[in-house]
Parts: structure tokens; C-alpha cells; sequence
């Protein structure tokens, strides 16, 4: 009896458009092309960083065919993927990864590939430049560890807007020189809550993952990968007569809620990061909780915290 071949994998190929090939390649930019003739300091690694990506995004295609992998997308973050994939790879380094995992539903392993590690952090990234094949072969086997991390779902005046967001929520006035003011409640799992009226430069609130970057910045605690809480960080809290504030950082339960009650006409509300964002107004509500979608991220777990 003839045997069949295995299934093939399933791969979507996400790569990032570098800050080069945007406003040089493609738009020419003028201004960015005075600062390069110029080699001035701020531009000056642009082009170094845009050639380590395309040559990493060729490595990445060379290892994919020579595993014999089936490539059924290749685009950007913010395109489609399609559903009923076994591997999300993205190409670039954190950002192009949590861009992607926006599309990315429970269960779907996600791995990222550093493409230009001298110019990038890359902490959610299991690969990197010049280490492709062999992280994606044991991708493909099955034998990269991996992490379930727990993101966070975002509702405003009981319209769900974000189920995925990986890093973070930042709630503030929209002018950034302006107090944010709101009153925030903490909902407990056992049904009780505490409740305080705030007002600060805005409010950090966000899952695990996230904990190394704003979160900590702004003196929160680092919370291991795995945690399925959440943690809320005021950003420079006003202290009036010296006091303190009884809800300036915290954790929530598993299963608790954090409320926001906005008290400004003209507020905002960030995820991960600065592409997404709404508009909140006076008396608006926002409730944050733990997603029921968690993602799945492979190589994290031998990775050193930030």
C-alpha cells in the first residue's frame, strides 16, 4: 500500500516594512533623505537596520522551502491572516509581533524571528538573524519551548473593543501637558471592590507580558510570564496635602475587573501601543479583565525577563 505524505505545514509570513524602505525606497522622503546625505546621528543606522532585515526575511524564505513548509500568507502585521494556520512567523522584532498577534486567536503558536538583533530588543522573539533554520526546525518539530501568555479584553460603555491586547492599556487626557482625571474601581472576585477618585498624568493597566516595559517604568512590579493577573499603574499620581493614594499600583484577581470612570471631555484610551486608539469622553466607562484568548508564544520560555 502506497504511503501519503504528511500534511505540509501551514505557515503565515509576517514581515515588518522597515523605516527605510517606507520613506526612502518608496516615498522618498526629502527630509529623511538630507539627513542620510548628511550622516546625521539620527538617521544614521536606517539603512544598516533595513539591510539586516531583508537579508534575515531571505534566510527566513530559504529555511521555510528547504523544511518544505507551505507558505499561505505573506504580508504585514496589519494585514489579513488568514484563519486555520499552524505557524505564525513573523520577520522584524517586538512590534511586528504584537501587531500580528492582534489576529491571532487561542491556541495559534506564534514565533518571531529578530531580524536585525544589533538594532532590536526583540524579548518576544524566538530567533534571530543567522539562527533561522535551526529555530524553525525545532519549531516545526515540536520541540521549541513555548509560553501561554494571558492577554487583556477592553470594553467601553459595554462595547467590547480589544480581546488581544498583549502589552498594555494607557487611559489619559488627550493633551499630555493636561491631568487626567476619572474615578477608579477595583472589582475583586469575591464580589467586593474599592473605589477611589484620581487624578494623575493617566493610568497604566495591562497583562504579564507587558510588565517589563511601561508597567515597570512607571514603578510597577515584573510578574512572571505565566501570571494570569493583571496589573494597574498610576502614572504620576497628584497627592493632595502629601498624601497617598490607596489604589496608585496594584494586581487584579484572576477573575476581577478594573472600572474607570472617565471625568474629562477630552480623554484616550492607548492599546499596545499608539496605533490603537479611541476616544473617551466625560462619564464614559471602561472595564478591563482578562481575556479568555490567551497566545501562545514559542522560544519565550528560556528567555531572560527585560
Amino acid at each position: 500500500m502506497k504511503k501519503t505524505a504528511p500534511p505540509r505545514v501551514k505557515v503565515a509570513l509576517v514581515a515588518k516594512r522597515t523605516t527605510y524602505r517606507k520613506f526612502v525606497v518608496e516615498e522618498h522622503d526629502p527630509i529623511i533623505a538630507r539627513l542620510l546625505r548628511r550622516r546625521d546621528p539620527t538617521v544614521i543606522r536606517l539603512k544598516s537596520s533595513h539591510e539586516a532585515h531583508e537579508e534575515t526575511v531571505l534566510e527566513v524564505e530559504e529555511a521555510l522551502d528547504r523544511l518544505g513548509a507551505e507558505v499561505v500568507y505573506r504580508g504585514g502585521p496589519r494585514g489579513h491572516i488568514p484563519p486555520r494556520i499552524d505557524l505564525v512567523l513573523t520577520v522584524g522584532g517586538d512590534g511586528t509581533l504584537l501587531a500580528a498577534s492582534h489576529q491571532i486567536g487561542d491556541g495559534v503558536p506564534l514565533l518571531g524571528i529578530n531580524s536585525a538583533p544589533d538594532h532590536s530588543v526583540g524579548f518576544f522573539c524566538g530567533g534571530k538573524k543567522g539562527r533561522v533554520l535551526a529555530t524553525l526546525r525545532r519549531a516545526l518539530d515540536g520541540r521549541l519551548p513555548k509560553v501561554s501568555l494571558t492577554r487583556m479584553r477592553v470594553d467601553l460603555n459595554g462595547r467590547c473593543l480589544h480581546a488581544r491586547v498583549l502589552n498594555e492599556a494607557l487611559v489619559c487626557h488627550a493633551s499630555p501637558a493636561a491631568t487626567s482625571r476619572y474615578i477608579l474601581r477595583i472589582h475583586r472576585a469575591d464580589g467586593s471592590f474599592v473605589e477611589e477618585d484620581q487624578r494623575s498624568s493617566g493610568i497604566w493597566v495591562g497583562p504579564p507580558a507587558g510588565s517589563t516595559a511601561a508597567q515597570r517604568s512607571a514603578g510597577g512590579r515584573v510578574l512572571p510570564l505565566a501570571s494570569r493577573r493583571l496589573q494597574y499603574v498610576v502614572r504620576e499620581p497628584y497627592r493632595p496635602d502629601g498624601g497617598r493614594l490607596k489604589l496608585a499600583t496594584g494586581l487584579l484577581d484572576e477573575d476581577g475587573r478594573l472600572i474607570l470612570r472617565s471625568k474629562m471631555r477630552e480623554a484616550k484610551v492607548f492599546l499596545d501601543g499608539h496605533r490603537l486608539v479611541y476616544p473617551v469622553t466625560i462619564g464614559d466607562v471602561l472595564v478591563m479583565r482578562r481575556s479568555a484568548e490567551r497566545l501562545v508564544v514559542l522560544g519565550l520560555a528560556t528567555k531572560r525577563r527585560r
